[in-house]
């Protein structure tokens, strides 16, 4: 009960600060949206697609994705601030564990990213998709893991740095080359040896793949998903659950 209770107050801790940052909101779907109707809508005229799914249509499960992975890379950064101002000493010596304090980190950037995922969700009938009220359900649940999934890997990392500078330039450097490495822009199948390998162990690849195969699950071609659908959802499921381990363990030895 104490571990639930703790958990239920970090994440609506995070929930308020939300509210109150609303050009965090603003700025986190900007990006998005310029994405998709600015080089969606540009590349569409230049690049040839198959299956009767257009270039915007076939980068919009990767916007989402991309929605998700800056929300959720962020809701990390509290963690920093928390322990620049001391807030997080005060969390480490409470009678809860450490999992508690990375499992109510994870669930509040899960939540947060998730909405906004669906509000960037809510443009499909504006692109051309037809989806139907089980097909929603889906992509939030993917979007739901997801968004955990990447939670947690951002607290993970967080667990190393202890400035809002360091992290930052980290995130910099794995942000980017995560969201263009995830098939978010082009088919994984296409990639070079090299990169398709990177891609193969980056966990948004999975989450913008199952994202594919619920919104325009084609079969074959260069523009169908790259991994079975079970296979999308198996991985980001390990996934978070390894990064979960992982940062509680880091936390306990900070302790």
């Amino acid at each position: 009960m104490i571990e639930a209770n703790a958990v239920y107050v970090i994440t609506a801790r995070e929930f308020k600060k939300f509210i109150r940052e609303k050009s965090r909101l603003i700025s986190t779907l900007a990006r998005p949206l310029l994405w998709l109707f600015l080089v969606g809508g540009g590349m569409t005229r230049l690049v040839s697609t198959e299956g009767g799914v257009s270039y915007i249509q076939f980068i919009f499960p990767g916007i989402l994705g991309m929605t998700i992975l800056f929300s959720s890379i962020f809701s990390s950064i509290s963690i920093i601030w928390d322990k620049e101002f001391g807030f997080m000493k005060e969390i480490l010596v409470a009678p809860v564990s450490r999992f508690s304090v990375v499992v109510g980190k994870a669930v509040s950037g899960m939540l947060l990213s998730t909405i906004q995922s669906v509000i960037i969700l809510a443009l499909f009938p504006l692109l051309g998709f037809s989806l139907g009220f089980v097909q929603i359900i889906q992509v939030i649940m993917i979007c739901a893991l997801l968004s955990f999934t990447i939670a947690s890997f951002g607290i993970l990392l967080a667990t190393f740095y202890d400035s809002y500078e360091s992290f930052s330039v980290i995130m910099n450097f794995i942000v980017m080359p995560m969201f263009f490495l995830s098939g978010a822009m082009y088919p994984v199948k296409l990639l070079p040896a090299v990169l398709k390998f990177i891609a193969h162990i980056n966990p948004v690849t999975y989450g913008v793949d199952a994202l594919k195969n619920v919104i325009f699950p084609l079969e074959t071609g260069k523009m169908s998903p790259d991994f079975p659908l079970m296979l999308d959802v198996s991985v980001l499921a390990v996934a978070a659950l390894v990064f979960v381990l992982l940062a509680g363990k880091f936390f306990e030895r900070k302790g």
